[in-house]
């Protein structure tokens, strides 16, 4: 009977996992690994959910797809291949995936994603206008279908609508700040495992449409500088063609394939999810000359520096094993 990996080896996968990205970097996912049987479960971290911006924990679910992705990668680097069931049990629907190493020879589409993991991070800086060639955007889609997801480069004039909504959210959060924004974002002393940190809010806008959300809102950060961003992003839509949880897991594994493949080659990625938060705007984010379906994430897209790393929680708050090994 073939042993289960080294418990070290463990905490290096979920570690590796859990530098997926998630809503305000709440980062609301749980792993149970059980050694005979060589099984990792997931399970959403409902005290890390969003009460305002995500009542129906649509971005947690996403969240914790792009971690059972990650999951999947850092498995197959290291010479396992990551069975995966989404929801395998429909009557407990806290389950959201089981991944059981399996000794086969591991998927080379994920090992080659594996150098991205520690170099994918969210970049909230100016991006050039150079355009990101059509046979990137073309392999970045296929990316997205791998997943059962779709993705769509939509139009200017509707790049121009999706600006304006987004415009329209951040109003609203100035005149009525977002409680989740306050508790997730923080100035100086916070804690150093979670949240979105000073350092990683970047410049604040002074002019351009690209879609970018002010993590500072209305507060002062000093010595923080003010840049142009561009005039004409690049803006891509992540739609699945059903709206529930299984598809918001996948939609999470489409999105961080995605962004794997955008760092891979050499492109930096932000993800706007701020029109999407309200329901009377989210309808209206869908790409009308797209295929119908439900818009789960706007991504921006294009040349500029990475982001910077932000913290991260301890795997031992994240992870549990359990039995024996096999």
């Amino acid at each position: 009977m073939a042993t289960s990996p080294a418990d070290r080896t463990i905490e290096e996968i979920v570690r590796d996992a859990s530098s997926a990205p998630s809503m305000h970097n709440a980062q609301p996912w749980r792993f149970r690994y059980d050694r005979a049987d060589r099984v990792f479960e997931l399970r959403p971290d409902l005290e890390r959910s969003m009460a305002h911006a995500d009542r129906f924990h649509r971005a947690l679910h996403l969240g914790c797809g792009a971690a059972l992705f990650n999951l999947r990668v850092a498995a197959a680097h290291r010479g396992w291949y990551p069975g995966t069931s989404i929801l395998p049990r429909p009557e407990d629907q806290r389950l959201l995936a089981r991944v059981r190493l399996e000794e086969r020879q591991p998927p080379q589409d994920l090992v080659g994603l594996y150098p991205a993991l520690s170099r994918r991070h969210t970049s909230r800086d100016p991006f050039e206008p150079r355009p990101v060639p059509e046979s990137v955007r073309e392999e970045l889609c296929r990316a997205a279908e791998a997943e059962g997801a779709g993705m769509s480069f939509p139009e200017r004039w509707y790049v121009e609508s999706i600006a304006d909504l987004v415009q329209d959210a951040e109003a609203h959060d100035v005149l009525a700040p977002d409680p989740d924004l306050v508790r997730w974002t923080y100035p100086g002393a916070h804690a150093e495992d979670e949240g979105v940190p000073e350092h990683a809010f970047g410049p604040r806008k002074r002019r351009g449409r690209a879609p970018v959300r002010d993590f500072a809102g209305r507060r002062r950060v000093p010595g923080r500088a003010t840049a142009d961003f561009e005039a004409d992003p690049q803006l891509a839509l992540l739609t699945t063609r059903r709206d529930r949880i299984p598809d918001w897991v996948r939609a999470g594994q489409a999105l961080e394939r995605v962004l794997l493949l955008a760092t891979l080659r050499g492109l930096a990625t932000a993800l706007t999810s701020h029109a999407l938060e309200a329901p009377e705007l989210r309808w209206l984010v869908r790409d009308p000359q797209a295929p119908p379906g439900h818009v789960q994430m706007v991504l921006r897209l294009g040349y500029g520096p990475p982001g910077p790393p932000t913290p991260r929680r301890p795997v031992r708050d994240v992870l549990v094993i359990t039995g024996a090994a096999g």
